[in-house]
């Protein structure tokens, strides 16, 4: 069966996985998860305790959670197109650790802004979260412009797993009214605009809009996430409840 990876709508980090796997060529499937009303019903708890995207059932029935876990289990499988590299080399430890940064502390700084968003908190408290939230908006992209340097792609001249990734997270600057200027950050700016118009990148935000599409790599369609249980359900030859 073909691997199917649980996405998240609005705006989920699980866009950089979308990304992944139309780059990588692998088969897959999709099941759309509405947040946060699905994904945190008991029906998806059984894919992901914890009630967040992406989630990925593999195509041998495992579960596998949490983007840099992801990201790297797919780009195992696939090592010879530069977009990932084996286990063990300097490369892998150059990608595993920008992934690890974009994971934590670039997908961190944007947790009061989250916050700010999600919850109903007087004026006074908004204001302090969200001056929290753009101080550490401002440094992750300080630093990470720094890490780019006069490169192309965060690893240097080829694009890889990583710059997947960060697809998915750079846009929240603007759904966060517009919480910083990339213009600020001049090769970040740079990088976002290149991957927006890599059609991978255009695919993923049709998928998330429900417009018409047509994959340039893998992609079998779109499941139920009544039909993922149950194929859940036949890998694991457990009843579904």
């Amino acid at each position: 069966m073909s691997p199917i990876l649980f996405y998240g709508v609005p705006s989920g980090c699980s866009f950089g996985s979308i990304v992944a796997l139309e780059w990588l060529g692998l088969p897959y499937r999709l099941c759309r998860i509405e947040m946060p009303e699905v994904a945190t019903s008991e029906a998806y708890r059984r894919i992901n305790p914890v009630a967040e995207t992406p989630s990925l059932l593999t195509a041998d029935g495992h579960l596998l959670r949490e983007s840099l876990a992801i990201l790297n289990h797919l780009g195992s499988q696939a090592t010879s197109n530069g977009l990932a590299f084996a286990q063990g080399t300097p490369e892998f430890d150059r990608l595993n650790q920008m992934l690890a940064y974009l994971n934590t502390t670039y997908f961190g700084a944007f947790a009061p802004l989250w916050y700010l968003l999600e919850h109903s908190i007087g004026d006074t408290e908004k204001q302090a979260l969200r001056e929290y939230g753009r101080a550490l908006v401002e440094k992750a992209h300080a630093d990470l412009e720094a890490m780019l340097g006069d490169q192309p792609w965060l690893l240097g001249g080829q694009r890889s797993l990583a710059d997947a990734y960060f697809a998915g997270i750079a846009r929240w600057t603007r759904y966060h009214d517009d919480v910083i200027d990339l213009a600020d950050y001049p090769r970040l700016k740079a990088l976002y605009e290149r991957l927006q118009d890599d059609p991978a990148v255009r695919f993923a935000h049709a998928i998330e809009h429900q417009q018409a599409v047509t994959s340039a790599g893998g992609f079998r369609g779109e499941v139920t996430l009544a039909e993922a249980l149950d194929q859940l359900a036949e890998a694991t030859q457990e009843p579904v409840q």
